[in-house]
């Protein structure tokens, strides 16, 4: 409880006696006034700002199901219970959770209980007057005492002109017991946009986290891996174009910017090492909503890393890249089926990649339906670049495509593609292995254009390789408020910490009895600043600064040198 909030003590003579505050008022307004002082400090604010800095880092370094959701399952299928706790903790969800939530909605309502206080106290002081000068100026720590000639009205201008850029006052004192004669003091501050840059910065802050938080509301993000063959394209029409498709809380995708795009090529350049430099798609793409009804209105550019495509507000990325074999089944009646199926690298260093495709038997091949089940076609196997061998064991030695070769499994029986149930594109169902519905029938390494043949005559052959490239489509519409805030917090930061605020006082007297040798009266002068800090620009070069406030040189000229008589 503070001095304020405790109670009086009663006087027994005072006929009227305070009334004890009500109990609601004891017990529910002062505990809740003492939350709301204690959230809306500048104090918690930092606190806050270091929270949810810190509640970002496992967001960083933990698969977030949002980006990637089968690298986060396996990762909390290979920590066992631990990765179950950490699921319950919503650590792979962290931008989403509840506790990152929380975070952000308190250090808003600290941000802006803070400031507003601030900013109304700042607009005062912006109307204030100089602060008068203390009685004792000697005090002070940067001081100086001169004996100057002139009338001290004459000096009180003459310093007052001297001090352009500041606000000053001239105020002229009448006799008193402490100055008989009179007094003129010169009253001066500077520096008020350091806390205007404070603010600024804080106000900025607050605006670049509202940004943050109606992009994430707003916004959204869908990828697709698309074969750069230029046949496969892309169209942002609907969520359901996409491998993958994260939106805003008032996103419902159904009125998404509509744009297409295709891929007609793409390179990559690699390093010695292995590590990649640069990645380079060439892509078709048309804007608006009658897009890809006409092959001519279709514009060319190139999306390299760190460079997207803009195009009806969005951006497209390329984030990721690969190898898809081509691979043809002749069956034994001479039909032939052909399908190109993306593969995974396993190494990013090498390119090593691995894949599946599945195959229907042709209509009509099998009038018995269980019969034609049981002769579907799946292929499981790995790609390699730059073929070499450790034994029979295939590897790459390169993600440079000189060398490509596939090893292969070849199974014959259900594949699960009546079944309607989703399955991985990229991996058979081992399930279907282990119960015998899919068996092996072959194995085989095979260079491109390399085939092998099963016992009942079917033909399987590698026909050779297509790129693939991963896009994403991001929408975000209040990045370039983002931007603006970040710019603006900045340009705020440096005016704080380059301006300096400083007061500078002047007290004149004339001297009594004295004048110089033409009769000119003379006046002591007593010059005294105070800087919030010794980094202020003072110290030891106060006193030729005060020194050249007394310089004749300059003169004031319009309000600054009208004085005051008090």
């Amino acid at each position: 409880m503070t001095r304020a909030d405790a109670p009086v003590a009663e006087n027994p003579a005072d006929p009227h006696p305070p009334r004890t505050p009500h109990w609601a008022i004891r017990r529910l307004w002062w505990p809740l006034r003492n939350v709301w002082r204690s959230l809306t400090s500048m104090r918690t604010a930092l606190v806050l700002l270091f929270l949810l800095a810190l509640a970002a880092i496992p967001g960083a370094l933990l698969p977030q199901r949002t980006l990637n959701e089968q690298k986060t399952l396996t990762y909390i299928a290979d920590h066992g219970w631990l990765g179950e706790w950490m699921d319950r903790l919503q650590l792979f969800d962290v931008f989403s959770s509840v506790w990152f939530t929380a975070i952000y909605v308190l250090l808003f309502i600290s941000l802006v209980g803070c400031l507003t206080p601030r900013m109304i106290e700042h607009a005062k002081s912006l109307r204030a007057k100089p602060v008068a000068a203390p009685r004792n100026l000697g005090r002070l720590p940067r001081h100086l005492t001169a004996t100057v000639d002139g009338d001290p009205e004459e000096i009180g201008d003459r310093i007052a002109g001297n001090l352009r850029g500041w606000r000053r006052q001239v105020v002229v004192r009448e006799p008193s017991k402490a100055y008989p004669d009179g007094c003129v003091e010169v009253s001066a501050e500077k520096g008020y946009l350091r806390e205007f840059g404070n603010l600024v910065f804080h106000f900025a802050l607050l605006a670049l986290l509202i940004a943050i938080a109606a992009g994430k509301l707003y916004g959204y993000e869908g990828t697709r891996s698309l074969v750069a063959d230029g046949e496969q394209g892309l169209c942002n029409t609907s969520t359901a174009v996409y491998d993958s498709f994260r939106a805003g809380a008032l996103v419902d995708g159904t009125d998404l910017n509509p744009f297409c795009i295709r891929i007609d090529d793409f390179s990559a350049t690699f390093l010695p090492s292995g590590q990649p430099d640069m990645y380079d798609a060439t892509v078709s793409y048309v804007d608006g909503t009658g897009a890809g009804t006409n092959p001519a209105d279709w514009a060319k550019t190139s999306i390299k890393v760190n460079e997207p495509l803009r195009i009806a507000g969005d951006r497209v990325y390329v984030l990721g890249n690969g190898f898809a074999p081509t691979f043809s089944v002749t069956f034994p009646n001479g039909e032939k089926r052909t399908q190109t199926a993306l593969f995974i690298p396993d190494e990013l260093q090498t390119m090593l990649s691995s894949g599946a495709v599945r195959y229907d038997t042709p209509a009509g091949m099998y009038p018995d339906e269980d019969v034609r089940r049981k002769n579907q076609i799946a292929i499981e196997g790995i790609f390699a670049p730059d073929a070499f061998y450790h034994g029979t064991l295939l590897s790459s030695a390169s993600p440079v495509p000189d060398d490509p070769q596939v090893a292969i499994r070849i199974y014959k029986g259900d594949t699960g593609l009546d079944t309607g149930l989703p399955q991985n594109a990229y991996s058979l169902d081992q399930q279907l292995i282990n119960q015998g519905r899919l068996q092996r029938q072959a194995q085989a390494n095979l260079a491109v254009g390399a085939s092998t043949k099963l016992a009942d005559g079917t033909v399987v052959s590698f026909d050779g390789y297509k790129r693939w490239v991963s896009v994403q489509v991001s929408h975000d519409p209040a990045q370039n408020w983002v931007l603006i805030s970040s710019v603006v917090m900045l340009v705020g930061l440096l005016v704080s910490l380059l301006v300096r605020r400083r007061r500078v006082w002047a007290r004149l007297v004339p001297e009594p009895g004295q004048s110089n040798t033409d009769g000119e009266r003379r006046t002591v002068v007593e010059i005294a600043g105070l800087a919030r800090t010794d980094q202020a620009g003072w110290g030891e070069g106060f006193d030729e600064q005060a020194t050249a406030l007394l310089a004749s040189e300059q003169r004031s000229s319009g309000p600054a040198s009208r004085l005051r008589r008090l």
